[in-house]
């Protein structure tokens, strides 16, 4: 069977064509709601509320890839680059490199696409990287681009790319049409068709999946005239093994209509998801505002650490053996400690003995 960029109509991809318009309307109103949320926060807080949210993502769009990043470290290097109060920490090359690139994406979201600009991301997601050859350009090597699985002897090709000397062909044509299609298409739509078009081409050695998912984002931003920060990644993780399935049919046909529903549905989910989350943190901000001056630094700590679990918690709840973790703290003080922050309406209680467990108490907990 052709991959889709070996068939004659490549790449005029079909889809049909308004099916989704309630999707769409979707996509539009809860935009509407998160573009909403930010103006309502002063600058600061708007800034780490984005810092927050571009952390996250950053370190599961590089989880996606199998790279496990630092997510206090993502969080500095994004807030230094907000101009807001970070510690001291030494930022290690890969993250200040994705960090770069999302930060870079959500200010630049309005400029063209163009090679210069997918150079300087490919250069950032690179640092730290040895044995590539071809960072911050196209791949060169006249190797078959392959993605495969399973065994030396018997692998699995679940993909294979056009070859180097097609790419900036390929990619002339790409950025033409990513370029000339703004306003031209449906938000989710054209977001769909982004991705899976420049993931067809895999024009770099690696790091064609991260680039490719902040194209997506692009593409939505310029939809609604504001740079969306949603939890694309984080759903797309969640569901890793769809994501990839879908794109492998997707890889195989110009026919995507089944790509751009599921496409769409993920974006709606990541919309949601980032709703949720700012709801959380602009609870979180409340809450340190109304305590400070009542926590000691063992409870800010624990508070702190329970808010990166973000809204659905610690898994089964907090714990007393769970805090003293966190705090390096004896029995007594653990005892202490936590009947304070149930007196201050920091926590909540459920459960009795060995069974209590504590939960924030805030919205959406």
């Amino acid at each position: 069977m052709d991959w889709n960029w070996q068939l004659a109509e490549w790449p005029n991809f079909r889809w049909e064509d308004g099916h989704n318009r309630e999707q769409e309307s979707a996509f539009l109103v809860g935009s509407g709601v998160l573009i909403g949320a930010f103006q309502s926060l002063a600058v600061g807080e708007a800034n780490s509320l984005r810092a927050e949210l571009l952390s996250d993502e950053a370190l599961e769009t590089s989880r996606i890839e199998g790279e496990l990043l630092n997510r206090d470290s993502l969080q500095s290097s994004i807030r230094r680059q907000f101009g807001l109060a970070v510690d001291s920490r030494k930022v290690a090359p890969a993250e200040q490199g994705v960090s770069e690139v999302m930060v870079d994406a959500f200010r630049s979201y309005a400029d063209d696409l163009s090679d210069a600009k997918l150079f300087k991301w490919h250069s950032l997601l690179m640092r730290g990287r040895v044995g590539l050859k071809d960072v911050g350009r196209y791949r060169r090597s006249k190797e078959p681009m392959q993605i495969v699985s399973g065994p030396l002897h018997a692998p699995k090709v679940h993909f294979e790319a056009p070859a180097a000397s097609a790419i900036p062909k390929e990619m002339k044509g790409f950025l033409k049409w990513f370029n000339g299609s703004r306003g031209e298409l449906p938000a989710l739509c054209r977001a769909a068709l982004a991705h899976v078009y420049f993931e067809s081409i895999h024009p770099f050695e690696d790091g064609n999946g991260r680039i490719g998912r902040v194209i997506s984002e692009i593409a939505l931003s310029q939809a609604v005239g504001a740079p969306m920060v949603i939890a694309l990644s984080q759903v797309i993780s969640a569901g890793k093994k769809e994501y990839y399935s879908q794109l492998e049919k997707a890889n195989r046909r110009l026919d995507v209509a089944e790509w751009v529903a599921y496409f769409s549905a993920t974006v709606l989910e990541a919309q949601r998801r980032a709703q949720r989350r700012i709801e959380f943190l602009i609870e979180k901000a409340k809450l340190f505002d109304r305590l400070r001056g009542k926590l000691n630094v063992r409870q800010e700590k624990v508070l702190i650490r329970v808010f990166a679990e973000g809204p659905d918690g610690f898994n089964g709840g907090l714990s007393a053996k769970n805090y003293a973790a966190i705090a390096k703290a004896s029995t007594a003080t653990v005892t202490r400690d936590l009947n304070e922050l149930l007196e201050f309406g920091a926590l909540r209680k459920t459960g009795e003995r060995k069974s209590t467990r504590y939960w924030l108490l805030v919205e959406g907990q």
